[in-house]
């Protein structure tokens, strides 16, 4: 299982924010480079990184904090936030992104990522769908859809998507654990499509689950971890070593 830790940008800094809340931020590093280099020697390969002024107002705002990180050699990283149209896409792209993460746009027009699909590949996009009670939030969280998320799911696998994130919003930053019953809901619905799982993990033994989890559904390739790594109640050492 792949471990993804995670870098939230807020004005160039390295940001958590509980349950994705403006509001309720803690800032950990003011240069984001700092913890890309601690959990690239921690034994991480991949990184997910997430733009969050770029989700709330809708266009990418730190791609310079971007840029830094990606001089960190040895590390793919995956970048979202803001990325809601085909210009800001190719532009990440060209910085050297592993992948690009569609989140708002998804919702509400799934055929627009298959055309992205085609042009960039199937490796290079990926969906983040955010989940309030199955429900499709977006725009940062801020607005909750009529969207179910299985059914959005569904529908962008059917559109050649391959690579979803699925974040349930109300363990995202709780320290709680994740849920494993709406991350094992999701991956059975599109047997086609990756399934990196994200919200809640909150000490190792909740990967265990996770792991446990993928051995009975394979496509739960990996898993976003945030808090837990900055707060130190998961080593990344333990996990990647």
């Amino acid at each position: 299982m792949t471990i993804y830790p995670a870098i939230d940008l807020r004005k160039g800094r390295c940001v958590r924010l509980f349950q994705g809340k403006a509001d309720q931020e803690t800032i950990y590093f003011k240069d984001p480079s700092e913890p890309a280099i601690a959990w690239k020697q921690a034994g991480a390969s991949h990184l997910h990184v997430v733009d969050l002024d770029g989700a709330f107002n809708g266009a990418s705002a730190n791609l310079e904090a971007v840029s830094s990180i990606l001089k960190v050699d040895g590390l793919k990283v995956q970048l979202g936030g803001g990325m809601r149209s085909e210009e800001a896409i190719e532009k990440a792209l060209q910085l050297g992104l592993h992948r690009v993460i569609i989140g708002t746009r998804a919702c509400s027009e799934p055929e627009w990522v298959g055309e992205l699909i085609r042009k960039f590949g199937p490796e290079k996009i990926v969906v983040g769908i955010d989940a309030k009670d199955g429900m499709v939030a977006t725009k940062g969280w801020v607005e909750t859809s009529q969207t179910e998320a299985i059914t959005l799911a569904r529908q962008l696998e059917s559109q050649g998507v391959r690579w979803i994130i699925h974040t349930d919003v109300a363990t995202d930053g709780a320290m709680k654990g994740p849920n494993l019953e709406a991350q094992q809901k999701m991956a059975s619905s599109v047997p086609q499509c990756m399934v990196i799982a994200s919200g809640g993990v909150s000490r190792e033994s909740d990967i265990t689950d996770l792991e446990l989890l993928s051995a009975h559904f394979p496509n739960i390739e990996g898993v976003i971890i945030g808090k837990a790594l900055y707060e130190g109640t998961v080593s990344l050492k333990n996990l990647c070593g």
